[in-house]
């Protein structure tokens, strides 16, 4: 059950809560936060938040209420108010984004360097690479891609095709980087395979627009650099990479 209830994007608390009472089937505020281990006013308090949000309901008699949780069905519903609400917000930010660009714009020249960790910081990165204006420049090892994050990368190509978005990449000739240059074509994608004894990459280099993502795929931790200056001595360093890497090729 916990795992159903986690979607709803509640609180820890309000779960403990909400999964109390709903094995209790209906009770009163004392005996639900017994079970969910809190104090009675505490427990109280989310019980009357979870009612607002319409999740759980009560029946006052003499003065005291008995709660009981909604049925499964509102679940869905409260679910589908909450996808509503997002999208509602994510529209006003979207209208926001000329002045925060404008905001950005304003903190200065130098580089600015940003530090992620995990796999939700390695797909933050990848994610950002779906915003460049120009084609990526990539030093990149499919198999470390895909042992990394598995089931990321199918929808990834396909979105940044679609995004009519190409790169370049210098890749280990290794079984899953010659798979995976057999579908340039369809993903808009040009490779130049190496020798992988001599040029495993590890982390993996994406250079687009003005930044340079690194990607420690096995520590799991990137680092975007945001420099005009770096960005345009990496793609030189590229394309001399890339004539020696097409050359090695031939």
């Amino acid at each position: 059950m916990q795992p159903i209830i986690h979607e709803l994007g509640l609180s820890p608390k309000e779960e403990v809560v909400l999964i109390a009472l709903i094995e209790l089937g209906a009770a009163q505020v004392t005996r639900i936060a017994q079970k969910a281990n809190l104090n009675r006013t505490t427990c109280y308090d989310i019980l009357e938040h979870l009612n607002i949000l319409g999740l759980v309901g009560y029946v006052a008699d003499q003065k005291k209420k008995t709660f009981v949780a909604e049925p499964p069905e509102t679940l869905v519903s409260y679910l589908e108010r909450r996808s509503k609400q997002f999208a509602a917000k994510a529209e006003e930010v979207r209208k926001a984004l000329p002045e925060l660009k404008a905001k950005y714009s304003e903190r200065g020249r130098g580089p600015k360097i940003r530090f992620y960790e995990g796999k939700e910081g390695l797909k933050t990165v990848y994610e950002d690479t779906l915003t460049t204006h120009e084609p990526i420049r990539a030093y990149a090892s499919v198999r470390n891609m895909h042992d990394a994050l598995p089931d990321y990368f199918p929808e990834y190509y396909k979105r940044r095709t679609k995004k009519n978005i190409s790169i370049r990449a210098i890749l280990p000739a290794t079984p899953e980087g010659i798979e995976r240059s057999q579908h340039d074509a369809e993903e808009a994608r040009e490779s130049a395979l190496v020798d992988p004894e001599q040029f495993n990459f590890s982390p993996e280099i994406n250079v687009y627009d003005n930044k340079i993502a690194i990607m420690s795929l096995a520590e799991e931790f990137a680092v975007i650099i945001e420099s005009k200056e770096i960005a345009e001595a990496q793609k030189k360093i590229f394309e001399l990479a890339w004539k020696g890497a097409k050359s090695e090729e031939k």
